[in-house]
């Protein structure tokens, strides 16, 4: 059965997961997670070492390795694709980029059982990153565009307005800046709640069992600020 390996430096947080698939009993899942900004270069590999030697597994043991593609901090994805993308090419493994927003979405609906979330994340210069899920069973049903925008041009995806919605993310701590509709439509949830490689080594999983397959130089970080700006370009 697969063994995956997840890492992520988007935020201000800095983590590792790893996920050993086991038929006929429980999954093993383990992971490293730290709030540590500025320290992502430092802490990232530590980290990986640590998981992997908890499992009691060499690194030539995975079958694939997945990292938060973004959107979130410039540095902070070069970092993760960097470290990802030399241990996919060292060891002849695919590689999965993973939504950070996805990642956050899951991550609310195991933590506090939500079913329709928006996921935001501060994207700095007043603007956030952001996109609507709906979360069953585990599973994550995107339902807008991720983009990038100044807070009060955010809107909820036509005809979901009335789902019990449900704001995540570092993003929501410019709730104020919001329009009137935004702020009734939609309940404060965690706004500490950071991406993590736990929810970033599930959803890979998922990709890696319905047959995706990617090399390691065809999964670059998604900065969407980069695409915005080039499409006004045009």
């Amino acid at each position: 059965m697969p063994i995956l390996l997840a890492l992520d430096a988007s935020s201000s947080a800095c983590s590792a997961a790893l996920l050993q698939r086991r038929e006929g009993s429980d999954d093993v899942l383990l992971s490293r997670f730290a709030l540590t900004p500025r320290e992502h270069t430092r802490r990232l590999l530590p980290m990986v070492d640590q998981v992997l030697a908890e499992a009691g597994l060499a690194p030539a043991k995975l079958d694939a390795v997945a990292y938060g593609h973004g959107p979130g901090s410039f540095t902070g994805l070069r970092i993760a694709a960097g470290v990802a993308q030399g241990l996919a090419y060292g060891l002849d493994r695919p590689l999965f980029g993973v939504s950070t927003l996805e990642a956050l979405a899951l991550g609310a609906h195991r933590r506090h059982a939500l079913t329709h979330v928006v996921t935001a994340l501060d994207a700095r210069m007043g603007e956030i990153y952001v996109a609507a899920w709906r979360c069953h069973e585990g599973r994550t049903e995107r339902l807008s565009e991720e983009a990038v925008m100044p807070p009060e041009r955010l809107q909820l995806p036509p005809g979901h307005a009335s789902c019990g919605w449900v704001g995540v993310g570092s993003g929501w701590t410019l709730r104020e800046a919001m329009s009137d509709e935004i702020r009734t439509a939609v309940g404060q949830g965690d706004t500490s709640l950071e991406p993590a490689a736990e929810e970033m080594v599930l959803l890979a999983a998922r990709a890696y069992a319905a047959g995706e397959r990617h090399a390691a130089h065809d999964v670059q970080p998604i900065y969407l600020r980069d695409q915005v700006a080039w499409q006004k370009s045009r």
